[in-house]
Order: structure tokens, then sequence, then C-alpha cells
């Protein structure tokens, strides 16, 4: 004897979201509002919601508060506040992340990545050094320095994949991080690894990530390509009192 399982009411709309998607919508262009929804397929206002967060956990809507939700382009990444890794963040999109060089070096640090990491200039860090890359294509030129203290002896003898895997090998857990986020355009050298051309839009995202007992643990700084790489937060309007 066999027992059919129904499909989950917001299960079903998401696949049906995601045919509508592919079937003509264009990227950004919009998707009908809650209420439609709700109407043209007769669910709850809570069904719409979590079909709609499987759509943008899947990469393939992303949302703006006070405007709607709208459809994602497939040749962009999409960073949002949630404190993630480069390959997290590709994975997410259905490509594989990878590196198409990579530098590892035990370096003095310097004053300013000592002062981001909490420690006195001159202390051992590694430095990694490495283009990542998204089904083979060049995104970023990522640079992360990390205490030496934290990671094994041997460290850097091989190719690291994800920085974040290791912490989770160490036991080490990644908390909350300090980011921030500038425009800027290539120099010659940068274009060439970015496989763009000179003075192209690039961003430049600093970042200090520390452990939940406020330990620093990552310094990084990446230049990532804007025709491919984009990152969206959703503010709200501070209410006077």
């Amino acid at each position: 004897m066999t027992t059919d399982v129904q499909e989950p009411k917001y299960a079903a709309l998401r696949a049906q979201l995601e045919s509508d998607i592919r079937a003509g919508l264009a990227p950004h262009d919009p998707l009908p509002s809650e209420r439609r929804l709700m109407s043209t397929y007769g669910v709850s206002r809570m069904t719409v919601r979590q079909a709609i967060g499987l759509l943008a956990e899947d990469g393939l809507v992303y949302r703006v508060q006070g405007s709607g939700t709208f459809v994602a382009d497939p040749t962009m990444i999409s960073k949002s506040l949630s404190l993630t890794s480069f390959s997290e963040d590709i994975r997410a999109r259905g490509m594989e992340p990878g590196s198409s060089s990579q530098q590892i070096e035990r370096v003095e640090a310097e004053a300013e990545v000592a002062q981001d990491l909490g420690i006195s200039p001159g202390v051992e860090v590694i430095h990694v050094e490495r283009v990542r890359t998204a089904d083979g294509s060049p995104m970023c030129i990522e640079n992360v320095w990390l205490p030496a203290e934290l990671v094994p002896a041997d460290f850097g003898t091989q190719s690291v994949t994800s920085i974040y895997q290791t912490f989770e090998a160490l036991g080490i857990e990644p908390d909350v991080a300090e980011q921030t986020i500038r425009a800027t355009v290539v120099d010659a050298a940068q274009a060439a690894l970015l496989d763009v051309p000179p003075h192209s839009p690039a961003f430049v995202v600093s970042r200090v990530t520390y452990t939940a007992d406020a330990r620093a643990i990552e310094r990084g700084r990446s230049i990532y390509r804007a025709d491919r790489y984009d990152f969206r937060l959703s503010v709200q309007r501070r209410r006077r009192p």
C-alpha cells in the first residue's frame, strides 16, 4: 500500500514562480505583488513569503524593501548582509568556486594589518593572495591575512580552497564582521588578472571577521568586478520619536 504525499503549497508555488521566471521574465523584472499572488493562486500570505524566500535563497530573485521582488540577473553574484565566504556565495548561485592563481606566505604583520587583527606589528601572519573564480571565470582578487597562531604550521603547503572551511575544521566559528565597500577602477595589472579592460569599474571590499568572543581571525581586502558582482542591502528609515 502506498500513500501519496502532497507537495507543500509553498514548494508548489515556488516551482510555479520559477517556471514563470524561466518562461520569459527578464533580469530585474518585478514579480507580481504578494496580494496578487495570493489572489491568483489562492494561497495565504505566509505561503507566498515562504515561496519567495526559497527563490531568494536559490539566487533566482532579490527583494528591495518597499519596492517588491525582482528577477535576479543570472550573470550577477549578489552579496547580502549575511556573513558568507566567496565559495558559499558562488555555490549558492549554482556555480563552482575556484582559484586561478594562489600565493601563500608567512610574513610579519605590517601596522595596518596588525591593528585590524589586534596583534603587535611584526607578529607572524599568513597572507593568502589569489584570483577567485566562478566556473573558471575570474571574479575577484582576494587578499587575506590570518594570525599565524590560529592555523597549523603546515598551513599553506598545499592549495587552500575555502578559508571558512579551514576555520570549521579547526573549530573556529566566524560570527560577525565589520565590512566597508567603496567604488574604484582597476589598473592594468588588476585588469589582466580579472580579464577586463583597464579602468573598468570595481568594488574594493575590506573586512575584518571576529568570533563570538570578539577575537579577530581574518583581515581581508578584495577587488570585485562590478560587472559581475553586486551588493544588496535592505535599509529602513529611522522613525522619529
